[in-house]
């Protein structure tokens, strides 16, 4: 029997994990304000840039004795930074569950050559946080973009803990509503949940995690644009819109659109609610499906911005093949861009579900997954 393509489609197909979608009615007539020719350096430069700090701050309810700095590189700088500047003062703790939290055991082991304690979990799981020795420093992922998990809660943290919690928020902030009294590193790009484009990173140091800086000089070089302090003091003006390197005052622009359109809508809890709903939509559809599942284990523990999916069927023999060939066939209808798992995740899906996408897309998506599953498994029919 001839499959039947679903009638309704995306209107807006896009569901890449990073860049991600734009916000709602995006044009590029929105960013006309932009300073461009200007220097960043130009007070119309650092207006602009102070007032995305302080945006991003009231948005995200940084406490005001917290920095927010706008630094190169995207989240892996603002990471990176965190690390070789942090890191050695202490022990360390890592913990990953995903790729990208594997890359930061990596550095730290590999290239700061640290005696670090690494715990890790499997894919779609995460790290047991009672475990965990937070008189350590402490390094992990909030959400793991690549794997669909992220950490529920900061219950697990102490409060009077000795060590620092440094995290990397890239996939979480503006979605999840971080607990930032635990943490003292906070990480992300704006590429994700606003929708912005890439190549810059925010980085956010609690009092703590500047007191660590003032006291404490790492063992190993710091390049010039890893470089926060002078004199043993923190240089202030990062973290008032005067960047270490150019920015793009054009992605400035882009992220202040966003910002204020988070304002719009509600601020955060309103953020909060579009992705838990866009995620929702894909859980309700795949509930009573056997042939597809949510890769994280626990619902706990199941992310709201990056969702993957599984393929359970038996008949499929080659899961990377034909997860490929799904997302080939999503891509191909026009219904679904960039809808993969990441390249080092078990094979299937990874729909982003952050608040710049509608619902409605996610939901009209939903069968459309199923249209592609069942055209995969009649091709393996076929070819039996």
């Amino acid at each position: 029997m001839a499959l039947t393509a679903p009638a309704a489609r995306p209107v807006n197909p896009r569901f890449s994990s990073g860049p991600c979608a734009k916000i709602p009615g995006f044009s590029l007539d929105m960013l006309s304000d932009a300073p461009l020719g200007r220097s960043h350096r130009a007070a119309v430069g650092k207006a602009k840039l102070k007032e995305a700090i302080d945006l991003t701050r009231d948005i995200l309810n940084v406490p005001a004795e917290y920095r927010i700095g706008i630094v190169p590189a995207s989240d892996t700088g603002a990471v990176e930074m965190a690390l070789w500047s942090l890191l050695g003062a202490r022990p360390v703790e890592m913990l990953a569950w995903e790729s990208f939290g594997e890359g930061w055991v990596t550095d730290v082991v590999k290239q700061l050559k640290l005696d670090a304690t690494v715990r890790k979990a499997p894919y779609g799981g995460i790290v047991d946080l009672a475990t965990v020795d937070f008189a350590r420093d402490v390094v992990f992922t909030w959400n793991g973009t690549t794997s669909g998990v992220r950490v529920p809660d900061g219950d697990a943290i102490p409060a009077d803990r000795a060590g620092l919690t440094i995290c990397d928020a890239t996939s979480a902030a503006f979605a999840m509503d971080l607990p930032w009294d635990k943490l003292d590193v906070v990480t992300f790009s704006w590429q994700k949940v606003l929708g912005g484009e890439g190549g810059h990173g925010v980085l956010i140091l609690s009092p703590r995690a500047v007191e660590r800086l003032e006291s404490y000089t790492p063992a190993w070089p710091l390049p010039k644009i890893f470089r926060m302090t002078k004199g043993g003091k923190l240089i202030e003006g990062i973290f008032q819109g005067e960047t270490i390197n150019t920015p793009s005052m054009l992605c400035v622009e882009d992220y202040l659109v966003a910002l204020k359109w988070a304002q719009s809508i509600g601020g955060l809890p309103a953020l909060i609610a579009r992705s838990e709903a866009n995620a929702a939509a894909i859980r309700d559809f795949i509930a009573d499906k056997d042939w597809i599942a949510d890769l994280a284990a626990d619902p706990a523990t199941a992310s709201c911005t990056s969702v993957c999916l599984k393929f359970t069927d038996p008949r499929i023999t080659d899961g990377a093949a034909f997860a490929k060939a799904v997302a080939k066939r999503l891509e191909k209808e026009g219904v679904a861009l960039d809808a993969g798992a990441y390249r080092d995740a078990p094979p299937g899906l990874r729909i982003w579900c952050g608040a710049t996408v509608e619902t409605a897309d996610v939901q009209a998506l939903m069968p459309w997954i199923e249209y592609a599953f069942l055209a995969g498994v009649e091709a393996l029919a076929q070819a039996a």
